[in-house]
């Protein structure tokens, strides 16, 4: 859920809804209108409240309640950026993403006491504190992205980590499933599986430097001029096009060779259906000028092949193979 929050933030450019971390424009719930972040005559402000003035953002240094005048005196400037504009679509839209990682935080807090409490076994507790450390860094990443406003870099960073949050917790969940064995070992299809699981991730990582060109194209030529977003592209549009090629032909390998040799993998079938949904949706943003809906399916799709990936190949490994099966 936290993931396909996060793509709807990018499809509709909300990254910036809420300027500030943890809480958006000093608020716990945000403000629903621009005449909330206006300076009041006669109004009660708290500490870490923000208004908006003469297009910057200003921050409540004390709580105090304000008189005929406006005092800059009682009132920091914000020290993390510029960004000083209000949406109440996108603060929304970007505030329930938080809500999801936060209710996220929650869970994996739920699971660190489940292992310590309950399971009580060493392994399961330190993977516990290391999902949980995790889901915090990820936190401090998505702070950053935000006082950044918006680095590619960063953004790209946040993302990886959501990747390797969701192979943390397969490998945890696979770990905590034993069952009798219904997989047969092949070191080509392990090796081809892992090649497979690189080429996922490079194919996000570039995915994200092409989503960032079309956030600058949008900045550039606006929401309506959706024909103008792919105008001139960078060299990693192109790697990222022609690479889905190279991603289809090695899963297709893979899909034959475990039918062939009857490894028991059909988690594959889901494989193949998400590359061609990838592959599809990917056509349709290039040309038909970014149909509803398929950027965020794009990159949510993208996320449940790499889990999905990731689990055939901790299946498909001989030392766990021989003891653990979901």
């Amino acid at each position: 859920m936290v993931i396909i929050a996060g793509a709807v933030v990018r499809m509709t450019g909300s990254g910036m809804g809420c300027p500030d971390w943890p809480k958006c424009f000093g608020y716990i719930i945000p403000p629903t209108s621009a005449s909330e972040l206006e300076w009041t005559p006669e109004k009660t402000y708290e500490k870490g409240q923000v208004i908006i003035v003469d297009e910057t953002l200003r921050v409540a240094k004390t709580d105090f309640t304000t008189t005929e005048a406006f005092n800059p005196q009682n009132w920091n400037g914000y020290d993390k950026h510029d960004y000083a504009i209000f949406n109440p679509w996108h603060t929304w839209i970007e505030y329930v993403n938080r809500l999801f990682g936060a209710l996220a935080g929650l869970a994996f807090l739920v699971m660190l006491g489940a292992a310590i409490f309950k399971e009580r076994k060493r392994k399961r507790i330190l993977l516990s504190i290391l999902a949980v450390f995790l889901i915090g860094f990820q936190g401090w990443i998505g702070a950053t992205v935000v006082y950044s406003v918006l680095s590619p870099v960063r953004i790209t960073i946040h993302m990886v980590i959501a990747l390797l949050i969701v192979a943390l917790l397969i490998y945890m969940l696979y770990e905590a499933s034993v069952t009798t064995n219904k997989f047969k070992f092949d070191k080509a299809f392990k090796t081809g599986m892992l090649i497979a699981i690189v080429l996922t991730m490079l194919q996000i990582v570039l995915g994200t430097q092409v989503r960032q060109h079309i956030d600058e194209q949008v900045d550039l030529v606006g929401y309506a001029a959706k024909n103008l977003w792919l105008n001139n592209p960078e060299i990693t549009f192109y790697i990222h096009r022609s690479f889905s090629i190279v991603v289809f032909l090695l899963n297709a390998w893979l899909f034959m060779r475990n039918r062939k040799l009857n490894l028991g993998h059909r988690s594959f079938n889901w494989v193949v259906l998400l590359i061609l949904i990838e592959i599809a949706t990917g056509v349709l943003m290039n040309y038909f000028e970014f149909p509803f809906l398929t950027q965020p399916i794009h990159l949510v799709v993208a996320s449940l092949l790499f889990g999905i990936q990731f689990y055939i190949l901790l299946t498909a490994n001989k030392k766990e193979n021989l003891k653990k099966a979901v």
